[in-house]
């Protein structure tokens, strides 16, 4: 799998997961969480549908040390989208099961959430460079495929 090793002036290296813009048949908004230090400690990435039809799929990528991260703040992530969808309150999340997918050689741990309401999903993992990857999408089943489309990030997307 390849990433883009992202830069920031201040706070940690880290990789950014995405499907490449090109390969998307809507917008892409993509987002920064800043630390208190203006350091980066998240890259979020939306994928929004053609006509307006709201957001598909938030991609967050978190590394070690991220605020969003930290117990008892939640899945940003998830957050975020249902935010974005004009949702009033975040479903709860009931319970987590982690699955092994395959990813050409290499096995890959992959937590799903289940939500109270079905039409919100949630996976995350690890990756070896301890990033957190979170991807959410409303009312579209996240499929084992989608790894598969994970690729870099041009690095001029982020303006450098």
């Amino acid at each position: 799998m390849g990433f883009l090793r992202r830069r920031p002036q201040s706070g940690p290296e880290f990789d950014v997961l995405a499907i490449p813009f090109t390969d998307w048949p809507g917008s892409v908004i993509v987002a920064m969480l800043p630390g208190e230090d203006g350091s980066c400690q998240g890259i979020f990435v939306r994928y929004d549908l053609l006509a307006n039809r709201g957001p598909a799929m938030l991609i967050g990528n978190l590394p070690p040390g991220s605020p969003g991260r930290e117990e008892g703040v939640g899945r940003i992530e998830a957050q975020q989208l249902v935010a974005a969808l004009g949702h009033d309150e975040m479903p709860e999340e009931l319970s987590t099961e982690d699955t092994p997918i395959m990813l050409g050689d290499d096995l890959l741990i992959v937590r799903k959430v289940k939500y109270a309401e079905g039409r919100l999903a949630c996976v995350e993992f690890d990756r070896s460079d301890n990033v957190l990857v979170r991807i959410v999408t409303w009312d579209r089943p996240i499929t084992d495929d989608v790894f598969q489309l994970l690729k870099p990030i041009p690095a001029d997307a982020f303006g450098g």
